[in-house]
């Protein structure tokens, strides 16, 4: 009985509540940070992990958040931080991907509302293998931690 309690507690936890396994794919902590008022973009964040055997890819990205939801990398050319579109994120078996600030990540374009901290946004995650993916990015402070500063060791 003690460990159901404890299994539901988990789940009852907003951080756990949007990590999920998807055949072999952990995906974890989908999160955007707060975009400022009236901001026309937003950018996704996300770790998922290939636990399986054979490498995977994630294709593409879509959500009713916004008009376009794209895969992106930022580039540095002279100095300056551009946004480059990329057709694919390739994940090789028993390693893990971070969509992080600075490096890749998932562009929603055009939003269609405004969002506030704590708020939980439907995308869907399109892999090469497995396919569409329902997840929820879950709206974290602006000033949110960047996921290559989290340990994900335990995943």
């Amino acid at each position: 009985m003690k460990r159901a309690l404890f299994a539901l507690m988990l789940l009852a936890t907003p951080a756990m509540a949007h990590d999920q396994m998807a055949g072999n794919l952990h995906i974890i902590h989908p999160s955007i940070p707060v975009p400022a008022g009236m901001a026309k973009s937003a950018a996704g964040y996300v770790t998922i992990s290939n636990e399986g055997d054979t490498p995977e890819e994630l294709v593409g990205a879509r959500s009713t958040f916004a008009a376009s939801t794209t895969l992106h990398t930022t580039i540095f050319e002279d100095g300056i931080a551009k946004m480059r579109p990329v057709i694919g994120v390739p994940i090789a078996p028993g390693e893990a991907v971070n969509l992080e600030p600075g490096g890749m990540h998932v562009m929603f374009m055009g939003l269609t509302g405004m969002v506030a901290e704590g708020d939980m946004i439907p995308a869907t995650l399109i892999f090469r293998h497995a396919g569409e993916v329902a997840v929820e990015f879950m709206v974290d402070p602006a000033d949110g931690v960047g996921h290559s500063t989290m340990d994900h060791s335990g995943h």
